[in-house]
């Protein structure tokens, strides 16, 4: 049997060298996060604050909601165009819905100049 007389570092240094790397990368996240600053005051972040957001949902059957009333489509058009351009939506859309059903609820808020629109997933577990 031979017999070791030194000891290979090298692989444990490559080790520790990627744990500082996770080390020092994960602390300065947490450092940004802590950074107590003043924002600016504007006038118009006011206004933004008091429109309520809109929800959107098209279920399995491919039927429209807006914040969970049943609507057509067309009546869901007349509804959205009577809101401010600002105004947050968020579209909820079944997983089992063709595809086009979605865009074309994302173009007729584009059309209509919403441009604040938030599209709800489900992350993988």
């Amino acid at each position: 049997m031979k017999r070791f007389d030194t000891i290979n570092v090298i692989p444990f240094i490559d080790i520790m060298l990627v744990l500082l790397a996770i080390v020092l990368t994960t602390a300065t996240f947490l450092v940004e996060s802590r950074l107590e600053i003043e924002l600016p005051k504007t006038d118009g972040t006011h206004h933004r604050a008091n429109l309520r957001a809109q929800e959107i949902t098209i279920d399995r059957n491919g039927r429209f909601y807006l914040n969970d009333q049943a609507v057509e489509l067309e009546e869901l058009r007349g509804r959205l165009a009577n809101l401010p351009q600002e105004t947050p939506i968020t579209l909820r859309v079944d997983a089992g819905v063709p595809f086009a059903r979605f865009v074309n609820v994302a173009e007729m808020t584009q059309d209509l100049g919403l441009r604040n629109l938030g599209v709800i997933t489900e992350g993988q577990r």
